[in-house]
This record gives C-alpha cells, sequence and structure tokens, in this order.
C-alpha cells in the first residue's frame, strides 16, 4: 500500500489483522509498520500509538461483533435468535480471536464513546432476546453477563483447541443453547406464576 493513501481506518484494520494472527498480546508498533511497508513513526500520522490502536481494534471488533449478531437474529424469536446470537458471537471470536480479546477489558467512558456505542449495539442485541424470555429490567445485566460468560467461553475453549476429547463440539454447542433455551422458558414461567 502506497505511503500516501494510508488512512487511519487502514492502520486499524491492519493491526486487527496482525492481531488475529501473531495473538493480541503480540500485537506491536513495529510488526505493524513493516506489515504496512512504513517505518514505525509514520503510524503515529494515524494512531496515537499502541494504547490507541489497541482501542480502535477493540471499537472495531464490537462494531464486526454488532454487525453479525444482529444479522443472525434480524426476524427470530426464542431459540431461534438465542441460538442465531450464539452461533454468530462464537463464529466471529474463533475466526477473529486477536480482535476480540481487544475488548476484553477495554475501559469505555460513556454515550458518545465509539467502543462504548459499539458495546451497546451488541449488549441491546442480547437484551432483545431475553426480553422475549421475560427477563425483567432488573435482572438484565445479570442475564447478559451470563449469556456472554457461556459463548465467550466455549468459543474461547474451541479457538485455543480446548476440546480434544470425543465427540463433537458443535454438538456440545446446540446442546448448550438448548440447556440456556430451557432454563430461560422455565424461568418465565416460574415468573409468570408470581
Amino acid at each position: 500500500m502506497p505511503r500516501g493513501r494510508l488512512t487511519p481506518a487502514d492502520v486499524v484494520r491492519a493491526g486487527a489483522e496482525l492481531a488475529d494472527e501473531v495473538g493480541y498480546q503480540d500485537l506491536a508498533m513495529g510488526a505493524l509498520a513493516q506489515r504496512l511497508g512504513v517505518r514505525t513513526p509514520s503510524l503515529y500520522k494515524h494512531v496515537d500509538g499502541l494504547d490507541d490502536l489497541r482501542r480502535r481494534v477493540a471499537t472495531l471488533a464490537m462494531t464486526e461483533l454488532g454487525e453479525a449478531v444482529r444479522a443472525a437474529i434480524q426476524g427470530k424469536a426464542g431459540s431461534d435468535a438465542l441460538g442465531g446470537f450464539a452461533r454468530a458471537f462464537a463464529a466471529y471470536v474463533t475466526a477473529h480471536p486477536g480482535r476480540y480479546t481487544a475488548t476484553i477489558g477495554a475501559e469505555v467512558t460513556g454515550p458518545g464513546d465509539e467502543l462504548y456505542d459499539a458495546s451497546a449495539r451488541v449488549l441491546e442485541s442480547m437484551a432483545a432476546i431475553l426480553r422475549g424470555y421475560g427477563v425483567e429490567d432488573g435482572e438484565m445485566v445479570h442475564a447478559q453477563r451470563t449469556l456472554r460468560c457461556l459463548f465467550h467461553g466455549f468459543a474461547a475453549l474451541q479457538a485455543a483447541g480446548g476440546f480434544q476429547w470425543s465427540g463433537d463440539a458443535d454438538e456440545s454447542f446446540d446442546w448448550m443453547i438448548g440447556f440456556i433455551d430451557r432454563g430461560l422458558t422455565s424461568e418465565a414461567a416460574v415468573q409468570d406464576l408470581r
């Protein structure tokens, strides 16, 4: 890519690709400059250092994840929406492990912060599914955290080759979705009786 055409978006996208290839912890400005065919100081015209690059990669990842899960749940409800979300989430994590890792622990400042807004879109997709199961606003954050832990944990283990014993991991994933669906459905029935 010619130097004159390099944009901040090009730098961030190349950084995200590099993080996916070498791992988020090994993302470095020197390696990124080499990939882009520029000297390291040239990158500072586009990003304010490694911390800024990492934050921008996290924002890109949350934006992409939000688009993927919204597309997967569009027009669906109940177990179909839950399964669509879970599969899209897991597919993103396994396809983009470095950039997804950038999202873990990335600090947000509030509305108007691009990372906050991108994260909020993912959470709203999750909330829409959970509202369909009757999860009330007072319990929403707990339900969202539970689902993220389950989907994140499964996908991270699968991406790291953590399921090496017999049995199809995809079948286990489908079983987990069914287990969650049954639990949410049962909880909604209990709430209806109160």
